[in-house]
């Protein structure tokens, strides 16, 4: 989709600029505890700031159902806006009314103020018109920095964009571009690895790869449940046997549109999950009745790697195993580290995201590497299952 960027706004000099920002952040003890969220919105208020506009920050923390909760003020985030920033950031304690008002009447060119927390406000989530036309109110223009929040229609994501000019910030912008080099207009052949506990929760995303890769790779929990319905024992893994049908109907689905599934070839088994488990790599047919898989095995791994030297892009959603633990990492982590070596040597355009994708290639310490590694989650998950994202739309 087009969409319009901070280089096409002019004569922003003074102008009251709406930002809306992903900084649902991890804290402890009232401290921000990771930045990442913070330092990937720093490019869009560091440009607005710097080419004059007044910098004005909408943002959510946590989930107050519509209510006040003093735990989930955005106060405690200013801190570490400011020291990201380089700049002092101020803060209004209501992201409406004469508090906002306020506080936006007193700025300078250049300032950056932080509004409280958009969903202390019940109309917020319900996109109320009324709430999205009192929030544009504040602003000349809107600017949607917050990808992760863009598979919600709500006022500050949507609703601002009725009444103001709307643009992409610098995250949005380059999240966009990698997922449409991703999924919306990519080099052929493409690939597709989708790990996870179960299929019940990607039956969409499934659904909506087998029409678009070349080749869909299953691993985690997941791909259990797929090994059993082609006849094969599983034995104590995790599993859904009754959506046996379910994988069936995706495996037809592939073979009618050229999509080649790739399942565990071998497996590694052990009787129980925890460290220092006695294991083992056996064939993917002969798991023991009493082991339950718990990653992918090094042969399958082989048929990824040389899969993926022929692939020219590659869609990441889901470990291969239980990688929160050693040595059930191995396939994730080897599998990983070969996609990152593809990539920077230019061969390989590399999209993933997703909570534990994010963490399983910080695991395997590539995050730096692959071409774009999104942290978007529920978002990133919809954009791969082909849905149309509301915050998205709302800036074509």
């Amino acid at each position: 989709m087009k969409f319009k960027t901070l280089v096409d706004i002019k004569n922003i000099e003074e102008k009251r600029a709406l930002v809306r920002v992903d900084i649902n952040v991890p804290m402890e003890e009232g401290r921000v505890t990771d930045t990442t969220r913070i330092e990937r919105i720093r490019p869009t208020v560091v440009e607005l700031a710097g080419r004059g506009a007044k910098v004005i920050l909408l943002a959510h923390f946590g989930r107050p159902q519509g209510e006040v909760v003093a735990s989930m003020s955005l106060k405690p985030v200013v801190p570490a806006l400011s020291r990201v920033f380089g700049t002092d950031v101020k803060f209004a304690a209501d992201c409406c009314g004469e508090q906002a008002v306020s506080a936006i009447a007193a700025m300078e060119p250049g300032d950056v103020l932080l509004l409280e927390n958009t969903r202390f406000h019940p109309c917020e989530e319900k996109n109320n018109p009324s709430f999205g036309k009192e929030l544009a109110a504040l602003g000349d223009i809107f600017v949607n920095d917050a990808f992760s929040a863009a598979h919600r229609a709500h006022a500050s994501t949507v609703g601002i964009a009725e009444h103001l000019p709307a643009y992409a910030g610098r995250a949005m912008q380059a999240e966009l571009e990698a997922l449409e080099k991703g999924l919306g207009d990519p080099v052929h052949p493409v690939m597709a690895i989708v790990g996870g506990a179960k299929i019940s929760t990607k039956l969409d995303l499934l659904g909506n790869l087998v029409a678009r890769v070349d080749h869909l790779v299953i691993g985690g929990g997941m791909a259990n449940t797929f090994l059993a319905a082609l006849g094969l024992g599983v034995g104590a893994s995790l599993c859904e046997h009754d959506l046996g049908d379910t994988a069936r109907a995706i495996m037809e689905k592939a073979q009618e549109n050229n999509c080649e599934i790739i399942l565990p070839a071998d497996v590694v088994v052990a009787e129980e999950f925890k460290a220092g488990s006695a294991h083992a790599v056996v064939r993917a047919d002969a798991v023991p009745d009493d082991r339950m898989i718990l990653d992918a095995g090094p042969e399958t791994v082989k048929h990824l790697e040389n899969c993926m030297r022929t692939a020219k892009t590659l869609v990441w959603n889901g470990p291969l195993g239980a990688f929160e633990m050693a040595p059930f990492d191995a396939a994730t982590v080897a599998a990983a580290r070969f996609a990152a070596s593809r990539t920077q040597s230019g061969d390989l355009v590399s999209v993933a995201g997703g909570g534990d994708t994010v963490a399983a290639l910080n695991h395997a310490g590539v995050v730096e590497d692959f071409t774009y590694v999104s942290t978007a989650g529920g978002a990133f998950l919809e954009w791969m299952e082909g849905k149309t994202l509301p915050g998205v739309a709302a800036l074509g």
